[in-house]
């Protein structure tokens, strides 16, 4: 059974365990963190219709109780990775305010702006491919985005599922291969999800 991580619906839930697991003054960044990306992403919500917090905690939530990352720069870049993508927010603004290598790490996994729709599927697989150049700290951002998309599949319509899976199977989980906690994760939600693999 795959383990889910969705009890950090926001900071007062997630304050606690952050506190007992790691040191303050992560936990101080994180804060302010998890403001400036709330202040950012607005009233936002995901696909499923949760406000968009909810996803950038359920990325720290695996990240911290699951993969049991320590590195901060890697927590805060999991917090921020989409203001870039998502918002008026540039890769300068999270520099100014946290530093070369969170804004560094947030620019791996950012999509590029597409010039046109019809684009849209080539730019996005060429940035999918280029992940797997990707440092292994912002690997480690991508892995807990992607779990935090994929634990909840089955709340989006079957079309979407089968495409995201697919992807996920081609791109996302080679990734995952150097960082134990999440071979094993998605190894479970592979099993879960087994039917999509399966030949028609």
């Amino acid at each position: 059974m795959t383990e889910i991580f969705t009890s950090w619906k926001t900071w007062r839930d997630a304050e606690k365990p952050l506190a007992a697991a790691l040191p303050g003054e992560t936990v101080a960044v994180l804060e302010e963190a998890v403001a400036f990306a709330e202040l950012r992403h607005g009233d936002q919500l995901r696909p499923t219709g949760v406000p968009y917090l909810e996803h950038l905690l359920e990325a720290l939530e695996i990240a911290v109780r699951g993969a049991q990352v320590r590195d901060p720069d890697v927590l805060v870049a999991i917090v921020l990775h989409d203001v870039v993508e998502d918002t008026p927010c540039t890769r300068a603004d999270i520099a100014e305010r946290f530093g070369a290598h969170v804004a560094e790490l947030v620019a791996w996994v950012t999509k590029p702006s597409v010039p046109a729709p019809q684009d849209k599927p080539a730019v996005k697989a060429a940035y999918l491919r280029g992940l797997a150049e990707a440092p292994p700290q912002a690997v480690l951002v991508k892995l807990a985005d992607r779990v935090s998309n994929v634990q909840e599949l089955h709340r989006v319509p079957m079309d979407f599922q089968r495409r995201y899976h697919r992807e996920t199977v081609e791109h996302i989980v080679p990734l995952a291969a150097t960082s134990p906690w999440f071979a094993r994760w998605f190894a479970d939600w592979r099993e879960d999800w087994r039917a999509f693999e399966s030949p028609e």
